[in-house]
């Protein structure tokens, strides 16, 4: 079933996803290739990536891997200027590419933790919005989906101050990105989801109960958010989303 009207050279449109081999990403590309984009996953493991790609061909998708880390910009550029080669054009950027560590008080976590955390979170999502970005002027249009977090917006102590930063940053820097490339006919939407039962919840210092998960957000819930915005009419820019489960465990 599809999400929203579909315009009718919808097989044509190009979607980018970083963070594709598992949640969000993932489910962000399954909503986008059902509704008949070809989409291009990214991530750092190849195996996922195939993999993803392989379901979501069986299930009549068009898909296809592309194996990177975006905290390389040389190889971000890379990898955007390869997808125009194939294709032409690059409609939609999902930024989904996310980390944190377990070690995430001010007291333990180290330089090269906070290194690790900015190059992806941050960093990496500047690396493709900058590779897309000459395609997109060229073509007149385009949208970019940053996920950041809840913890873009309201600071708490469980996610730890690397990431809340990043996430923080990726806020500001998608309302940045309207405010100079509106007039270019490009848009971004930053995606503030609070918590998702995604396995990167796993490696918490104190991982939540299957119990707990249940009743969070899912990647699909998010695909189907991600899907929405991508469908909107070029002239709608949907600036941001905040969402999260009704039994939101920020608010006890």
């Amino acid at each position: 079933m599809s999400h929203a009207a579909v315009p009718a050279d919808a097989a044509r449109r190009v979607a980018w996803i970083t963070g594709a081999g598992t949640g969000i990403g993932l489910a962000g590309a399954q909503a986008l290739a059902t509704d008949g984009w070809q989409v291009v996953l990214s991530g750092r493991r190849a195996d996922l990536l195939t993999a993803a790609c392989a379901q979501l061909e069986g299930a009549g998708g068009q898909a296809e891997a592309l194996a990177l880390d975006v905290a390389d910009a040389a190889a971000t550029e890379a990898a955007a200027a390869l997808i125009t080669q194939r294709h032409g054009r690059i409609d939609l950027l999902v930024n989904a590419a996310g980390i944190n560590v377990q070690r995430r008080s001010w007291a333990e976590c180290s330089a090269d933790d906070w290194q690790r955390v900015l190059d992806i979170n941050l960093k990496g999502t500047v690396h493709t919005m900058r590779a897309v970005l000459p395609v997109m002027r060229a073509a007149g249009g385009g949208a970019i989906i940053n996920v950041a977090s809840w913890a873009g917006r309201f600071t708490a102590s469980m996610p730890g101050a690397a990431y809340t930063a990043s996430k923080t940053a990726v806020a500001a820097l998608t309302h940045e990105f309207n405010i100079e490339e509106h007039r270019h006919g490009l848009r971004a939407c930053c995606l503030l989801p609070a918590e998702v039962a995604t396995p990167i919840l796993k490696q918490r210092p104190v991982p939540p109960s299957d119990a707990d998960m249940a009743r969070m957000l899912q990647p699909q819930d998010l695909g189907r958010t991600i899907a929405f915005v991508a469908n909107m009419p070029a002239h709608v820019c949907v600036n941001e989303i905040l969402i999260s489960p009704t039994w939101n465990r920020m608010f006890l």
